[in-house]
């Protein structure tokens, strides 16, 4: 990025911070939060949790693991394995730099990057501020590890109050808009989260929302409620029994039907 370019995007980003003057959101203690251990392996990619000694897979490792990888294997052979391996890389770190600064507002926090994935990012959070957080009337927690005794956890980015319903909201840096049938992957992580939450701290989560931007500032917004939770929720489950199964293998586990734990779960509501 040249410098003309870092100084329209300071010049987009002042604007868009003069839009939107709120400086950090509302907390709530309602909930309070057990902390667990991240731990990545670095030789596979795969990410567990150590909560109180119990080591759990991460809600994205298991969909990975059960994902049809046909898709990204096409896309790897048209446009080649090194470019295919920079758009991931520059992808990623924009997305933590967004999540950066939207954690950091959330938590009224002062914070800058001005590296050039920090004056890319940015713009891209401040969108993210000025239409998604403003809808948000309180939160529990920012960055909040959750966990499912026994079966799974992860990280979700921001757990709160969105016009008036217990909410998970994700936080999704994109490259192009999206579509709904792109994201399924991003409605059973929701799903599992709030599958987590209301297990653990016996809350009611009933929505779940995707806020998405790319870098030219193009926000979606995807929602979910009640009904289609639950159908995420089952969905889920059977992907975690397809884990298993494949875990299986190497050592024995439990078997989990999905529809005994949701019925069981749902029982308790």
């Amino acid at each position: 990025m040249s410098n003309k370019d870092i100084r329209e995007h300071h010049k987009m980003v002042d604007k868009l911070e003069k839009q939107t003057q709120v400086k950090g959101l509302k907390k709530s203690n309602k909930y309070s939060y057990i902390q667990g251990t991240r731990i990545t392996d670095h030789e596979t990619g795969t990410r567990v949790y150590d909560f109180q000694g119990a080591r759990l897979p991460s809600v994205t490792t298991v969909l990975s693991a059960t994902k049809n990888q046909q898709f990204l294997k096409d896309w790897k052979n048209k446009v080649g394995a090194e470019e295919a391996e920079r758009i991931t890389n520059l992808s990623s770190r924009r997305g933590t730099a967004m999540h950066k600064f939207l954690e950091s507002h959330i938590q009224g926090i002062g914070y800058d990057d001005l590296t050039p994935i920090g004056c890319e990012a940015k713009p891209m959070a401040q969108k993210v501020i000025e239409m998604g957080l403003t809808s948000i009337e309180e939160y529990y927690g920012s960055e909040v590890m959750l966990h499912y005794p026994g079966l799974y956890a992860g990280s979700t980015d921001l757990v709160c109050n969105h016009n008036g319903l217990e909410t998970i909201v994700d936080f999704k840096q994109s490259n192009r808009p999206k579509k709904e049938e792109w994201i399924y992957d991003y409605y059973m992580q929701i799903a599992a989260y709030a599958m987590a939450h209301d297990e653990v701290y016996g809350s009611k989560i009933r929505q779940g929302v995707i806020m998405v931007c790319t870098p030219d500032l193009y926000y979606q917004e995807f929602k979910f409620q009640d009904a289609m939770l639950k159908l995420w929720k089952h969905r889920f489950l059977k992907r975690l029994d397809m884990y298993h199964e494949l875990e299986r293998d190497e050592k024995e586990r439990a078997n989990i039907d999905p529809n005994k734990l949701l019925e069981e779960f749902e029982k308790d509501k």
